[in-house]
């Protein structure tokens, strides 16, 4: 599909469209056929006369890279959703649609592989129309689902509004109502051209890039119209100061305001730092401001992307989408301006988290240092891939979306000639706790300082806020107090939170009078970031902790109070709560949803129920019938083979991030054990009379 766009404007032969792939630029992508990387390129196209510029990026669909689809979402307005005419609405369908609602971003539907229906299932039109028309109800329902009131029923996509285009991408033809209208086209005269072996002039009298271009015309709002609901949803800054009012705008002489959505780290010219342009005008030589990294730096080029090509322009207006060059910091998330003092964009919520790691280690030791570096360009490229070193067990460790996720990393690694060992795939888990307890006493070594502290767990709502950046760590602590307090939180405690790690855990000081505290502050949030990095029970890291500091009591002689006395005092207080107040290990709980022929639900439900899964709910559409369910991520590593044993590779199902459950009280012991065992810890964890006795 995106073949025929970039064909559309002088960007690749016709004749190779459709099989060249021109976005897919990585070998991998054309050797796996499916997009791994977002790419991007304008385009120029012409309708009724009127020439438009059309910024396109070409998104994966897999759900392991479904970060890449939430960061570009940022950079865009409008998009167009591609779903298969045979296999209609599927999971991935679902959450890019969810992201693009809550980016504010206007869908619209492109139903591809129509060739199939009539080629290989040899539908009659009827069941053609049919089939079409539950798309289109499915996809409304999304929208119905998943967007803001105010845009429910604006959004909603038709043929009748020329929302929905339909077509066979790999033959280059495609229609709306509009274009089919004025080609004097039927659909019976589609069927006829595949009858009677006429393909090549349906694609001429209805040329695919034509009628998804100028849907994205029709349906599409332009930046400056986009910006003036989306910047409301993505940035908390005031919209009626100078900045804000440019943005609203879109005004190409307000200060420059960039979100960047995309880094690639290029061998020769370093980080290329890609994103949306929401305000003002970038020129090469331009000082820019780094809010994020909080550094400033010079733009040494403005370029744009034309697929795997940088194209240097100089300099880019409001509403573009600029590739810069010489900003060494800028990461994904980050926003750049030319002015110092400005509030950052939101957060990017994505709709999954890293449940899969792998330890890697280099085939010789030589090669260490490489290895290093090339993690550290992966994990810039792809802020999903969390990849950590374990200094006590020496574990280089890659955590990903899923088993694909890494496995594609892997090969990237490989591919620039290091020779790596990789272990099998291991589930993350996290540490938590169910009940209240303490407060606790923590002692420094030096016995001379002393630190109370009581945990109980945060609710779903606050570690969902933290975990999107609705509460963080750079909020005005007036502003986070006033929304605390909005969640019933009792004043005292909204009024002295001291840290706020996303990772969904909150320190709260409810101390009265303790002298030297404002000197040991930063150590005690030091030794409190040390205690939840690698929990208690198995060294993992800790999620939806609220701990409460009721009291310390610090030497008056600094020398007395320094990191070393501070941090461990703070830790062992930490953890002899956490030991006491019931606690779990959480594992990572995926939607799985199935579509198989009426006759194999027996066999799916049963594969579900065998891999401790539970069935949600089962829908009969069509022939199809729809089952819906929950299940470990630790039960998913063997799924593809038992399913397609038990199916005859007749089912279709798709795997996405659904939430942390505790591990049932059965496997707790065993995989607790498992963990320890792996990181070279004693079997048995320790019990709050460990931190407690010196």
């Amino acid at each position: 599909m995106s073949d025929s766009l970039l064909a559309s404007s002088g960007l690749l032969s016709p004749t190779v469209a459709g099989t060249a792939l021109a976005l897919d630029y990585m070998e991998e992508e054309q050797k796996r056929q499916m997009t791994i990387k977002a790419a991007n390129v304008s385009l120029y196209h012409e309708m009724d006369g009127r020439p438009y510029l059309i910024n396109l990026i070409d998104t994966p669909g897999h759900v392991d890279f479904s970060g890449k689809v939430t960061r570009s979402l940022r950079a865009i307005d409008g998009a167009i959703v591609v779903i298969d005419a045979v296999e209609e609405v599927m999971v991935q369908t679902e959450t890019v649609t969810r992201q693009a609602l809550e980016e504010r971003v206007r869908p619209v539907l492109y139903i591809n592989k129509i060739d199939r229906l009539i080629k290989e299932l040899k539908l009659t039109p009827a069941q053609i129309q049919e089939k079409i028309g539950r798309i289109i109800n499915d996809f409304n329902n999304l929208i119905n689902l998943y967007a803001e009131p105010e845009f429910k029923e604006k959004w909603k996509v038709s043929f009748t509004t020329n929302t929905v285009a339909m077509g066979a991408a790999k033959d280059g033809w495609g229609f709306t109502s509009g274009t089919a209208q004025r080609a004097g086209i039927k659909f019976s005269d589609v069927i006829d051209a595949y009858e009677s072996n006429k393909v090549d002039e349906l694609k001429g009298k209805a040329p695919l890039h034509e009628a998804v271009l100028n849907m994205v015309v029709d349906a599409m709002p332009p930046p400056h119209v986009a910006q003036r609901y989306r910047i409301q949803k993505i940035w908390r800054g005031d919209v009626n100061s100078e900045v804000g009012q440019a943005m609203m705008n879109c005004d190409d002489n307000g200060p420059a305001v960039m979100s960047v959505s995309n880094i690639v780290v290029d061998p020769h010219a370093g980080v290329v730092a890609t994103g949306r342009l929401f305000s003002g005008t970038l020129h090469e030589g331009d000082q820019v401001y780094l809010i994020g990294a909080k550094a400033q730096a010079r733009i040494q080029q403005v370029c744009i992307y034309m697929g795997p090509h940088r194209e240097i322009v100089g300099s880019l207006t409001a509403g573009n989408i600029p590739a810069l060059l010489g900003l060494e910091a800028a990461r994904a998330g980050e926003t750049i301006s030319t002015i110092r003092d400005i509030v950052p964009f939101e957060a990017v919520k994505y709709v999954t988290e890293p449940v899969v790691t792998i330890a890697v280690e280099p085939k010789h030791s030589r090669d260490l240092p490489k290895l290093v570096d090339v993690l550290k360009k992966l994990s810039i490229e792809d802020p999903n891939l969390v990849t950590t070193i374990n200094e006590e067990t020496g574990e280089y460790l890659i955590s990903g979306m899923g088993t694909l996720h890494l496995e594609i990393a892997t090969t990237l690694i490989q591919k620039t000639g290091l020779e790596i060992v990789t272990s099998k795939p291991i589930v993350i888990y996290r540490e938590s706790v169910r009940g209240r307890a303490g407060p606790f006493e923590g002692k420094s070594p030096n016995k001379h300082n002393r630190i109370y502290i009581s945990v109980e767990p945060l609710d779903e709502e606050i570690i969902d806020m933290i975990r999107t950046g609705g509460i963080n760590e750079y909020m005005d602590r007036h502003e986070m107090a006033k929304v605390l307090r909005e969640k019933g939180w009792p004043a005292e405690e909204a009024r002295g939170v001291w840290s706020v790690d996303e990772g969904g855990n909150m320190l709260i000081d409810l101390t009265k009078g303790a002298q030297y505290l404002h000197e040991a502050k930063d150590m005690i949030i030091s030794g409190y970031r040390w205690g939840i990095k690698e929990g208690p029970i198995a060294y993992e890291r800790i999620r939806g902790l609220k701990a409460i500091i009721s009291d310390v009591q610090l030497h008056e002689d600094p020398v007395h109070r320094g990191p070393a006395q501070i941090m461990p005092m703070t830790r062992r207080a930490l953890f002899a709560a956490i030991l006491s107040a019931d606690p779990c290990l959480m594992e990572p709980i995926q939607k799985i949803t199935v579509k198989i022929p009426p006759e194999l639900m027996g066999e799916v439900t049963s594969i579900i129920s065998q891999k401790r899964g539970k069935v949600v709910s089962v829908e009969q559409r069509g022939h199809l019938v729809y089952v819906t369910g929950e299940i470990p991520t630790a039960e998913t590593f063997d799924l593809s083979e038992v399913m397609r044993s038990a199916t005859a590779g007749r089912a279709f199902w798709g795997l996405e991030f659904l939430r942390w459950a505790p591990v049932p009280a059965s496997l707790f012991n065993g995989i607790v054990r498992e963990i320890r065992k792996r990181k070279g810890l004693p079997p048995e964890p320790p019990t709050p009379k460990d931190f407690m006795e010196m």
